[in-house]
């Protein structure tokens, strides 16, 4: 009996012995967290990481934008008779090629040039009107520059005279007579997009005919006027179209006037920027189209360069990304940002990094 008492006794003392050794241990530190957490994570998969890298970094920021054609201009006649035939809106008309008709089938071409037809043309005369008219000619192959070209492109010469009949052929006009009489051609400085037709069939064959637009696409942005200093003509920015493609682009031009639309606290003041696709055909034949404008609002050359995901917002303030080495091992390295490139999901740092070392980023 008394040894069983002995050896209860000696047991109990025991457990006292290993829970005041397991206390103490404790208080050391030896069963801390950390040494836990690394007792847990051993065996554990490695994180996902991304490399460091040095490269250039640019932010943009998207803007609405409108797809549509260049210009807005009427078309006007200035001969007599009657319109009997009109091009349907949204036809493209080319130098050398009928804009309507007047009479009993009788065309009136289009052909290039910056001063308005005013007066009948034919032989002997000479001006800038006759300049353009030779340049003309020329361009569609009815005449020879080096003809022309000797006896004046501002006179209109036999030369010019066996060209305009090569032209009025061409166009099927019956007798083709060399001269060119006031409103048998219309000038305007490149090819025409017929966006409406402003006369009727039956109407005079004078005054506005057609309205019309630039063959070519344009993208008007309307920029808010805090940012004009942050875009200058010749900027590369990409358009995002209807369809979720991308194309790139050129800023074209940068307004000077502001406009303000609203009032009061809403009111916004904006700044017309021109965008021009340098693939014309990416467009197709969109017409006032919405589209997304990516503007580039800051660049640098050579930065250090890490995901967006890899920041780690400290609680005293500030970012820090962790870099992972050897066997896992991890650490904190507090980082500066600057330009952040929200197309990419990248952000350039400066702190105690190199390129090629490996950051943390949260497991997709």
């Amino acid at each position: 009996m008394s040894g069983t008492v002995s050896r209860g006794r000696a047991a109990a003392g025991l457990v006292v012995v290993l829970a005041a050794a397991a206390a103490a241990a404790w208080g050391a530190g030896v069963f801390s967290a950390a040494a836990s957490s690394a007792a847990e994570g051993q065996g554990a998969a490695p994180p996902a990481t991304a490399a460091v890298t040095r490269q250039d970094i640019a932010a943009t920021t998207p803007v609405n934008a409108t797809l549509g054609y260049a210009g807005s201009y009427p078309v006007r006649g200035q001969g007599g008779g009657t319109l009997t035939w009109l091009p349907p809106a949204g036809q493209v008309i080319s130098q050398g090629q009928a804009l309507y008709e007047t009479g009993n089938g009788s065309p009136v071409v289009l052909l290039y040039g910056s001063v308005p037809a005013w007066r009948t043309l034919d032989e002997g005369v000479t001006g800038a009107d006759v300049t353009q008219l030779n340049h003309d000619l020329v361009a569609l192959g009815d005449a020879d520059s080096t003809d022309i070209s000797a006896r004046g492109w501002n006179y209109f010469s036999p030369e010019t005279r066996a060209g305009v009949q090569k032209l009025q052929s061409a166009l099927g006009i019956p007798s083709p007579s060399g001269s060119l009489p006031l409103g048998q051609a219309v000038f305007e400085p490149e090819a025409i997009r017929v966006s409406q037709v402003t006369g009727s069939l039956g109407g005079p064959a004078s005054g506005p005919v057609l309205t019309a637009t630039s063959d070519q696409h344009v993208v008007t942005v309307p920029l808010d006027a805090s940012q004009q200093s942050e875009v200058r003509a010749g900027d590369r920015v990409t358009v995002t179209l209807p369809d979720g493609t991308t194309t790139p682009g050129v800023v074209s031009a940068v307004g000077e006037v502001a406009t303000t639309s609203g009032s009061g606290p809403g009111a916004t003041t904006t700044i017309p920027v021109e965008v021009t696709l340098t693939d014309p055909k990416a467009a197709g034949t969109l017409d006032q189209a919405p589209v997304t404008v990516n503007i580039t609002t800051a660049t640098a050359r050579h930065a250090l360069v890490v995901p967006v995901a890899a920041l780690l917002a400290q609680a005293a303030g500030g970012y820090a990304v962790e870099v992972a080495g050897a066997g896992n091992a991890r650490h904190l390295v507090p980082v500066t940002t600057g330009i952040f490139d929200d197309a990419d999901g990248l952000v350039q740092v400066t702190g105690a990094l190199t390129p090629g070392q490996r950051v943390v980023v949260p497991a997709t």
